[in-house]
C-alpha cells in the first residue's frame, strides 16, 4: 500500500478542554500506529477550516478531525468550496471528541481510539452526502456553508446559543437538555414559509424544522429516525404548532424514536428546502449557530469519503 500523507486537525478545547489534556497520550498512540504525520492545533473559531485547506493544498491524502461536531463541520468546510469538493481524493478521518458527537450515532465511526487508528491505516471508507446552505450570517450578509449532519431552524438555533455559552462540564446530553428546557420556556413559536422540492409549499407555525442528513442532533435527540447519510435525500422533520405543555409532554419522543407518532409532527423527504420568515429565526448547523433565515438548503450527494468501520 502506498504511504499516505496524514494531517491531524486537533481542537484542544473540545470536550470542555479534555481533548487538550489527553492529546499528548493520544498523539503517542497515533504515532506508534501510523508513523509520522502532521499535527495542526486550532486556537479559535474558523481555524479548523483554514488549517484543513492548508493541509489539502500542501498535499495531504488524509485529514483527521479530532474534536466535536462543530470542529468536524469546520473541517468539512475546509474540504469543500462553493462549487463542491476542493480535492476529491482526500479522505476524511474523524476521532469524536466533543459535546454532542452526533454523527457517530448515524455512521459507524468508532469511539475507540485504537480502532479508529486501524481504520485510518487501512483507509476503510464510505461516501457520505452533505447539505449546502445559503443563508444570512450575523451581519445580515448572504453566505454559504456545508453541513454533514443536521440543519435546523427555530428552537434549535436558540439552544445552540445557550449550549455554546456554557462550560459543557456535564457532558453533551445534560448540556443540551438544560439548554433545550430553558429555550422552550423562553421561545416564541415562529411563522415560516417552507418549501420542499416541488410538492410542499406552505406557511407553517413551528417550534423547529430539522433538515436531516443524519438521524441525531442535540446530544442524542433522535430527530430523524430512518434518515440515511448516503441516500441523496434529506429527511425533514417539522415540529408544528404544539402548546408549550405539549412540547414538554412529548419531549421523550425526541429520544425514543417515536417522534412521528404525534399528529403535529410531520416527516417530508426531499433534496431542496427553502425557508423564509418575517421574524428572526435562528439556524442550527451541526451544533453551531451560523446565522438566520432566509435559507436555501441543497443536497450534495456523495460529496465526501469518510473513514469508518
Amino acid at each position: 500500500m502506498l504511504l499516505k500523507r496524514i494531517t491531524f486537525i486537533v481542537n484542544p478545547n473540545s470536550a470542555n478542554g479534555a481533548t487538550g489534556k489527553q492529546w499528548p497520550k493520544m498523539h503517542l498512540k497515533a504515532k506508534d500506529r501510523l508513523g509520522s504525520f502532521e499535527v495542526l492545533i486550532t486556537t479559535g473559531p474558523g481555524d479548523a477550516t483554514r488549517l484543513t485547506r492548508q493541509a489539502v493544498l500542501s498535499g495531504a491524502d488524509i485529514v483527521v478531525c479530532v474534536g466535536g461536531d462543530g470542529t468536524l463541520n469546520e473541517v468539512v468546510n475546509g474540504l469543500m468550496n462553493e462549487k463542491g469538493s476542493l480535492e476529491s481524493e482526500v479522505l476524511l478521518g474523524y476521532i469524536p471528541r466533543g459535546t454532542g458527537c452526533d454523527l457517530a450515532k448515524s455512521l459507524p465511526v468508532p469511539l475507540n481510539l485504537e480502532r479508529a487508528l486501524d481504520n485510518i491505516l487501512s483507509c476503510r471508507n464510505r461516501q457520505i452526502d452533505l447539505g449546502k446552505l445559503t443563508y444570512r450570517d450575523h451581519r445580515g450578509l448572504e453566505s454559504y456553508r456545508y453541513f454533514h449532519n443536521v440543519l435546523s431552524l427555530g428552537l434549535g438555533g436558540e439552544v445552540d446559543v445557550r449550549v455554546n455559552r456554557t462550560s459543557k462540564v456535564f457532558g453533551g446530553f445534560l448540556s443540551f437538555m438544560w439548554a433545550t428546557l430553558i429555550s422552550i420556556l423562553r421561545f416564541d413559536k415562529k411563522r415560516v414559509h417552507l418549501r420542499v422540492d416541488d410538492f410542499f409549499d406552505e406557511e407553517v407555525t413551528i417550534w423547529n424544522v430539522a433538515v436531516a442528513n443524519g438521524q441525531y442532533h442535540g446530544g442524542g435527540m433522535w430527530v430523524a429516525p430512518g434518515a440515511a447519510i448516503n441516500d441523496g435525500l434529506f429527511q425533514v422533520t417539522i415540529i408544528g404548532d404544539l402548546s408549550m405543555p405539549g412540547v414538554f409532554w412529548n419531549l421523550p419522543r425526541l429520544y425514543n424514536g417515536k417522534i412521528y407518532e404525534h399528529q403535529k409532527i410531520r416527516k417530508l423527504i426531499g433534496r431542496r428546502v427553502v425557508a423564509s420568515s418575517a421574524q428572526v429565526v435562528l439556524l442550527d448547523m451541526d451544533g453551531e449557530q451560523p446565522g438566520r433565515l432566509p435559507v436555501v438548503i441543497e443536497m450534495v450527494p456523495s460529496a465526501l469519503s469518510i473513514i469508518c468501520d
